[in-house]
């Protein structure tokens, strides 16, 4: 992961961010320009597969009761900073239409940052400052290397941990505890089903 200033001193703006070349992420944090490379094969099937799982019975409501959005690495604006989590969901009675610029402005109600070596030091500190000031309710840690899953609900402005699993466990982790999760699909991709 790079970090760069803004270029003259002064803080990163949305114009460092755009250029930037398409197979980094960039986010500006605190006014610095975070850079890091794509998501890792190992850390790219724990964020799709978490998508995947969600996505039917919490966005579509086929398992469940629907109700949500839920995104991959959609950009927030939390002005100044702007950050791309790995994954974000919004309850449809807070975000009915979703908009029609590039980003979000109001804040999500659940995010996963899926972490890698580079960035977890981020997202344990810096980033989850930003969603205790915006007010994410939920914030999802998943380590694919450690194959563990931390979930962390705000009360005022400290995170208490409502859940922590790992291995081949079997849970059912709020903000999403309507279904249950097989958190081996995370760390491995499905075997391919027979012909």
């Amino acid at each position: 992961m790079a970090r760069k200033p803004g270029g003259t001193g002064k803080p990163a703006s949305y114009e460092d961010l755009l250029a930037l070349p398409e197979h980094v992420v960039g986010e500006i944090i605190d006014g610095e320009l975070i850079v890091s490379p794509r998501p890792a094969p190992r850390h790219a099937v724990a964020s799709s597969m978490l998508g995947a799982e969600l996505a039917l019975p919490f966005q579509r409501g086929r398992g469940g009761p629907g109700g949500w959005w839920i995104l991959d690495e959609p950009e927030l604006h939390f002005d100044p900073d702007v950050l791309v989590p790995d994954l974000a969901g919004w309850r449809r009675e807070r975000l009915p239409e979703l908009p029609e610029k590039a980003w979000f402005e109001l804040a999500p109600d659940w995010v996963c940052e899926v972490l890698s070596p580079s960035t977890a030091i981020i997202d344990r500190t810096r980033k989850l400052r930003i969603y205790t000031r915006n007010r994410v309710a939920w914030v999802w840690f998943v380590d694919p290397s450690a194959r563990t899953l931390e979930a962390l609900r705000l009360e005022g402005t400290s995170w208490m941990v409502a859940l922590t699993a790992g291995g081949d466990e079997k849970v059912r982790v709020p903000p999403f505890d309507a279904i249950e999760l097989e958190l081996d699909a995370l760390w491995k991709p499905p075997a391919p089903s027979a012909p």
